[in-house]
Formats: structure tokens, sequence, C-alpha cells
């Protein structure tokens, strides 16, 4: 006779199955993607416009490397090890420039956040490395710095949230950090919505959705807790943010003042007033949906070079992959 606790027995063994399945699926698929690469790039006049599955999970690598790296140090004081930063086939990964802990005492929820969010990044990185198992690229050279030459410094001048002459150090305050996530989390979520449609293969499509709605999460969270501070600089500076990365990535400033581009990045300011008062917690567009980034768009961002180019701001040296021109 069959028992309830033989029919949970079974179902969880199911679970485990159908998990055993999903990811022996995820590492076949892409061991063919990476034979399509194969025969794609030994095509030389084809190289430049040949773009696999495994090529766009790599170029996420390199940004999960990145935000992993940044919320590590500010959490922990280290960030990943030289073993989470390898390529596949054992090549050393780069370095990290930067990154110090943030003193979160006096605002424990900021560090609590801090926290989840890290481990997150982390596992992401896990993920994605052994999910492309031999195909992974080594982590780059990363600048996450908040000196004088450190390129959170670099994009805090050039959106003028410093003067010239200032630094931003975003580990010298949970404010500070808060903005200095700011930068990256919004640029992570048009980032994977827009690299979605250049996946073919539907099991990579899941798994980047899946990292999709975490990054998504973890804007929120940033946006949500700078909104709630209720200290208009910090409005201000998500603005002032905002406006330099819709520069970069190719809507000018003055482009949108006289309405040739669309507005499409957003800070965290409201609209309205008195009881018609609106948050801007999700920037959205028109019809409730999120926006979209190209590879290269994103690249101009973490690049901090509006032009054509291969390297520099947070990745000095470029990113890893097949996918590391702005253009």
């Amino acid at each position: 006779m069959t028992t309830q606790q033989d029919l949970v027995i079974d179902a969880l063994d199911a679970r485990v199955e159908r998990r055993h399945n999903r990811r022996a699926l995820f590492t076949a698929a892409l061991g063919a993607a990476a034979v399509g690469s194969a025969f794609a790039y030994s095509d030389p006049a084809r190289a430049q416009s040949a773009v696999t599955d495994a090529d766009v999970l790599n170029f996420a690598l390199n940004l999960e490397y990145l935000e992993a790296q940044f919320y590590l140090f500010a959490v922990n004081g280290t960030g990943l090890t030289a073993a989470q930063t390898a390529s596949g086939s054992g090549t050393a990964g780069g370095s990290v420039t930067g990154g110090r802990r943030v003193d979160f005492t006096g605002d424990p929820i900021v560090g609590a956040y801090a926290r989840e969010i890290a481990a997150d990044e982390a596992a992401h990185v896990d993920f994605l490395r052994r999910n492309l198992a031999a195909s992974a690229v080594a982590m780059p050279n990363i600048n996450i710095s908040g000196d004088a030459n450190g390129a959170f410094t670099t994009a805090a001048r050039a959106a003028g949230v410093v003067g010239p002459n200032d630094t931003f150090d975003p580990y010298s305050s949970p404010n500070n950090f808060l903005l200095g996530a700011f930068i990256f989390e919004d640029v992570g979520v048009t980032a994977y919505k827009g690299a979605a449609p250049l996946l073919l293969n539907k099991t990579f499509l899941e798994a980047a959705a899946g990292i999709l709605a975490v990054e998504a999460y973890h804007a929120a969270i940033v946006r949500t807790t700078l909104y709630a501070r209720g200290v208009q600089a910090l409005v201000d500076a998500t603005e002032l943010i905002s406006r330099a990365r819709d520069g970069l990535d190719g809507s000018p400033t003055e482009d949108r003042v006289r309405g040739i581009a669309p507005d499409d990045d957003q800070g965290i300011a409201p609209s309205g007033s008195g009881n018609t008062l609106t948050s801007n917690i999700a920037p959205l567009n028109a019809n409730g949906l999120a926006y979209s980034r190209t590879p290269g768009q994103v690249l101009n961002i973490v690049y901090l070079n509006a032009a054509s180019t291969t390297m520099g701001g947070f990745f000095p040296n470029g990113v890893n992959g097949n996918i590391r021109s702005t253009t």
C-alpha cells in the first residue's frame, strides 16, 4: 500500500532526476555550441559575425566577474578565489585593482543586502563557469578602485557626481556603496535582456532568464533603498549617473533634450506632485517593459567610453572572449 511518505519520496526523487537531466542537457548543449564555434571561427572572414551561445555566456561571465568582485570586496575585504577566476583550461585569471571592506556597522540592513547580493553574484560566476567548463574564459583585469585614478572616480567625475579634482570611493560609506551598486545593477539587467535574443538554445535562454530575474531583484533593492533614504543628493546622483550611461550607450543628453533619442536609462527621481507623486523604482518604457542594451552598448558603459574601443574603465585591458569590442 502506497503511503503519503512514499508519495513524497517519489516526488523528491523525480525532482532530483529532472534537475540532473536539465544540468546534463545544459552541458551537452554547450558542448555542441563549442563545436559550432570551432567551425565558425575556423574561417577568419566570418570570425567577426559568427557569435555562438558560448560567446554570449562568456560575455555574461565577464560582467559577473566584475559584479562579484565589487560586492565580495565590499562585504569581506577579499574577492573571488584563484580557482574561481581561472579559465576552463587552467589559465590564471587577471588582477583586481582596488576594493576593500565597507563598514556597515551603522547600517546593518544595507550590510545584509550587500552580503546577499555578494553571495548571489559569486554563485552566478560558479554556475556559468561550471556549465561553460573548458570553454570558460578567465577573469580579465578589473579596476574597482575609488582612488583618484580608479574606475569609480572616473565614472563619477564624468557623470558630475563629484568635481573634476575629487574622488568617489564606493567603500567609504553605505551611501556611496549603494551608488556604486547603482552604477552596475541597471546595466546588468539591460545586458541580460539585450543578450536574450542572441541565444539560440532554449536551455541557455532559461538560465539567462533566471540570472536576469535575480539581477532585477538586486537592482530593485538598490533603487528602493536609495529612494527610501529621502536624501535629495542621492536622488540627484542617480539622475546624473543615468544621464552619463545614456550618453555612453548612444543616447546623448543633447539628443534627449531635442526629442531625438528616448531617455531609456532612468534614475530614481519621482514624478508628479502631492498625492500623485510616483516613485521610479522600475525604469520602464511606456508599455511597462524593461529596456535592452546590446553587448556593444554594455561595453561602452563598463569601458567608460562612448567611442569604438576594446578596453578601458572597469576593464582596463578589455573583457575576455570573442565579444569584446563596443562595435
